[in-house]
């Protein structure tokens, strides 16, 4: 980010400058923008070089950065925080804007998520020529693409329904029959899917199948695929060609890599809300032999970690977790009251050294994953060093 800072500062102009004249997509949500964001850059890259963030930064600065290390490229895949997709949409003029979920994230920085939602509808109202690819399984989504120009309805899924239970346009209960949603007052419903999923193939539109096996794990990033697929066909690529390229991502900034440290196999998740931490928590592996749990409390993370009493950690009340990080404290009274056997060990490496040897999964919020990734990369560097000398 250093780069694209220093840069805004010489030229507020400069996003402007560089982001327009190329294909680009934007893609936003509470969760899965990163993992999105490298699928779909992936999927473009079929058909030309593209500019892209390797490491999520998805500000600003970020984005500035991202654009100036690639300002031949054509193309453009841009992750954007949810708070900052207005203004860059109005630089950018984006051929797409991904519109993934919104759920609570953050009320110290972001906010209520219902001012999200009236926020990107803005956004899609005042960038009439932007196809939007929006997931029809989310309330909040559907209702700021539901009257978009160009739409492109994909059935990405939609696990964490607890932040849409009412209609975020009159207020009206939504009612729930099986996946079809609608407001009770009619005036908003279940937009029909030309991009759904069934098992492992993808289905588009005019009868297109696509095979979708993916290298990442979980639910969420099937559909996180889906939308990815569906903004590169839109922008020219050929389908199948799309869909491969999607599938073969395998990590993304570290989010899902397994690292050997000492006698374990360590293998990192991020979950940084509740929905995250739901979606999260369904991917750990229960057949491993540690589960470490790191919790900061960083103005990145949100200072308010009162979250934590909306994630089930009941889940775990047959396995050992290991509490850690900062906020290791407020996690373990949240463990004790979900009746789940667990240790405190702030110091998420200590913690990790604390488990039985073999596999250990590590699920940790924002800044938890960054400073552990840090120690790890330190770690493995020094036993490189010292195996070289």
């Amino acid at each position: 980010m250093i780069g694209g800072l220093v840069a805004l500062r010489i030229d507020p102009e400069l996003l402007t400058r560089i982001g327009r004249g190329r294909s680009t997509a934007i893609v936003t949500g509470t969760n899965g923008k990163s993992t999105t964001t490298r699928m779909t850059a992936a999927a473009l890259a079929t058909i030309g070089d593209v500019a892209t963030q390797a490491d999520g930064a998805n500000m600003d600065a970020g984005i500035v950065a991202a654009l100036s290390s690639h300002l031949d490229a054509p193309i453009a895949a841009l992750e954007v925080d949810e708070l900052h997709v207005p203004h860059v949409a109005d630089a950018v003029q984006p051929q797409v804007l991904v519109l993934l979920n919104l759920s609570r994230d953050q009320l110290d920085r972001v906010g209520e998520i219902n001012v999200i939602e009236r926020k990107l509808r803005a956004c899609v109202d005042a960038h009439p020529e932007t196809t939007i690819v929006a997931n029809c399984d989310d309330v909040l989504v559907a209702s700021a693409a539901y009257d978009a120009k160009n739409v492109v309805w994909v059935a990405a899924g939609g696990g964490w329904a607890s932040d849409a239970a009412s209609c975020p346009r009159d207020g009206e209960p939504i009612l729930w029959d099986g996946e079809h949603w609608r407001c009770e007052s009619g005036d908003l419903v279940r937009p029909t899917p030309s991009w759904w999923l069934d098992g492992d193939v993808l289905h588009g539109p005019d009868g297109l199948e696509l095979p979708l096996k993916l290298a990442l794990p979980g639910k969420a990033n099937r559909g996180n695929a889906a939308q990815a697929v569906a903004a590169a066909v839109t922008m020219g690529a050929e389908p199948h060609d799309a869909a491969a390229a999607a599938g073969a991502v395998q990590e993304v900034a570290g989010r899902y890599s397994t690292v050997q440290l000492g006698p374990h196999s360590v293998r990192m998740l991020l979950a940084k809300n509740p929905a995250g931490w739901q979606e999260a928590l369904s991917m750990i592996d229960p057949t491993a032999d540690g589960l470490v749990i790191a919790v900061n409390g960083q103005v990145p993370d949100g200072e308010d970690l009162s979250w934590l009493w909306d994630v089930r950690f009941e889940h775990f009340e047959n396995a050992k977790v290991v509490a850690a990080g900062e906020r290791g404290t407020d996690l373990a009274v949240r463990l004790t009251y979900a009746g789940a056997d667990h240790t405190l060990e702030k110091d998420p490496m200590r913690a990790i050294a604390s488990c039985p040897p073999g596999r250990v999964e590590v699920l940790a919020n924002y800044t938890a994953f960054r400073d552990l990734n840090t120690a790890i990369s330190r770690v493995t560097q020094e036993d490189r060093s010292a195996s070289d000398a």
